[in-house]
């Protein structure tokens, strides 16, 4: 039978805007009197988050972190600790997605994707680890993406980033499950936040003259890719509610798929086609069965 969370104390971390924000607010029209610890980078939309989920009867403490830095994310954990005495549920939500080809995103990049996605929250669940064990259990849930079990072009940075949140989310889930500690991975497909546009920000950032590269039409796709998974995107809210099943499950599963038709796409790709098709689809969805010919016509 699922557990009430109403005298739960739940951290979220990116918990300014998108599913993170969706998640907090949620909780507190769901569960009178839940107390969470918000964070995220901006304060000011961290804030009115909190003033939202405060108006509903949550009790709530914002904490403003930057998990590129390992310090602030053990510092979150003290503020935590301090204010209320313990954690019950930590939701690493807060990340973002570097794109760009691998040939190309500088290495000072590929740092801040893994300090951001995996070691800030691998961080912050390390402070957390000892005081659920010592209260006799708790909840880690490490929010992912079908890129962290399907790489893709482009998305390279990113599907790694979430491959290895995944790895260690498994091994977390065996070596803690001893101390009754559950750890579940939920894995969201397309979803309406600002995900896209940022990372085609941070991909301009990265490669800002796109033009004297061969990958010109593959990022060119990239600033298309909202437009074409907007029919299939979630809401942020729909995946706070997959969410909040790995929190109050009896048993909660090892990973939760947050897309449609995710768990088809899932079978299909690593279990069915072979895998130079799986290729050739990724290929021609981002753009780069395009790339070899008009580098070619520009030379």
């Amino acid at each position: 039978m699922p557990h009430s969370l109403t005298t739960q104390v739940v951290l979220i971390t990116g918990a300014s805007a998108g599913i993170g924000a969706a998640l907090a607010q949620v909780l507190a029209d769901r569960f009178s009197g839940i107390r969470l610890v918000l964070a995220a980078r901006q304060g000011d939309k961290l804030e009115a988050v909190a003033a939202t989920c405060y108006e509903k009867g949550a009790e709530v403490l914002t904490v403003t972190t930057d998990l590129e830095q390992p310090e602030q994310a053990i510092a979150l954990a003290k503020k935590a600790l301090q204010h209320f005495g313990q954690v019950d549920i930590l939701v690493n939500n807060a990340g973002y997605g570097q794109m760009g080809p691998l040939e190309l995103v500088p290495i000072s990049q590929c740092q801040r994707q893994f300090a951001v996605n995996l070691l800030g929250p691998l961080a912050l669940t390390q402070a957390l680890i000892p005081q659920m064990r010592d209260r006799g259990g708790g909840r880690i849930i490490n929010i992912s993406s079908l890129g962290g079990r399907l790489a893709f072009p482009i998305g390279g940075l990113y599907s790694a980033s979430k491959f290895a949140l995944e790895s260690i989310s498994d091994t977390l889930r065996m070596e803690l499950e001893p101390f009754n500690i559950r750890v579940s991975v939920v894995e969201p497909g397309p979803v309406s936040t600002e995900f896209i546009s940022v990372a085609g920000e941070e991909a301009k950032q990265a490669i800002p003259h796109p033009e004297a590269t061969p990958y010109l039409p593959a990022i060119k796709k990239l600033a298309a890719l909202e437009q074409q998974t907007s029919a299939n995107a979630w809401t942020s809210e729909q995946v706070a509610h997959v969410i909040i099943k790995a929190m109050t499950a009896h048993r909660p599963r090892p990973r939760y798929v947050a897309a449609t038709g995710g768990d088809f796409l899932l079978f299909m790709m690593r279990r069915v086609l072979p895998t130079w098709i799986v290729d050739k689809f990724w290929q021609r969805f981002y753009g780069i069965d395009q790339m070899a010919r008009e580098w070619k016509q520009k030379e």
